[in-house]
C-alpha cells in the first residue's frame, strides 16, 4: 500500500476521531472524554518523546541541523509535559524528574547552538538528550515497550 495514502487516512481517522470527541459522542469512549486515566497520556507523551529523540539522532547522522533542533525542540515539549503530568506524590517522580530535566537543558543547549551551526556540534547534546530520554522512560516504565 502507498505510504501517503495511508498518512491521509490516519489524518482523516484523527479528525474524524477529533470530532466525536469534541462533541462527547458515546462513540468516543471514556478514554477520548478524559475519564482515561494518567496512564494513557503519560504512555503518549512518552512515545512522542522517544519518537522524537530517535528521529533527531538519525537526522544528526545525515546532517541535517535543521532536523536536529526541531525534534529537539519537540522532545523538550513532551518531557516538560511529562514533568506537568507527574504528580510529586507519585513514586516515580523522584526517579524521573531529573532525566526529564537533563532531556530539557540538553536540547536547550541545541536551540541555542541553533540550525545554522555544524549539525556534528549539535550531535553531541542531542545524544545526551536522547539518553536521559530514554532514561527516564525506562523509569516510568509506561514506554511502548514497558507495560504498566
Amino acid at each position: 500500500m502507498d505510504p501517503r495514502r495511508t498518512g491521509h487516512r490516519r489524518i482523516l481517522l484523527a479528525s474524524v476521531f477529533g470530532a466525536l470527541v469534541a462533541v462527547g459522542s458515546p462513540l468516543a469512549g471514556p478514554a477520548a472524554t478524559g475519564h482515561a486515566s494518567a496512564g494513557t497520556s503519560l504512555r503518549e507523551q512518552s512515545d512522542g518523546l522517544l519518537k522524537n529523540v530517535e528521529e533527531m539522532v538519525a537526522h544528526g547522522g545525515m546532517g541535517d541541523a535543521h532536523a536536529i533542533v526541531h525534534h529537539c525542540g519537540e522532545a523538550a515539549r513532551h518531557a516538560e509535559g511529562l514533568l506537568t503530568q507527574l504528580a510529586p506524590s507519585d513514586p516515580r517522580a523522584a526517579r524521573v524528574m531529573p532525566s526529564l530535566n537533563e532531556v530539557i537543558h540538553h536540547c536547550r543547549r541545541v536551540s541555542e547552538l541553533g540550525r545554522h551551526a555544524d549539525p556534528g556540534l549539535l550531535l553531541n547534546p542531542a545524544i545526551k538528550a536522547r539518553t536521559a530520554a530514554r532514561e527516564s522512560v525506562k523509569a516510568l516504565g509506561v514506554g511502548s515497550g514497558g507495560g504498566s
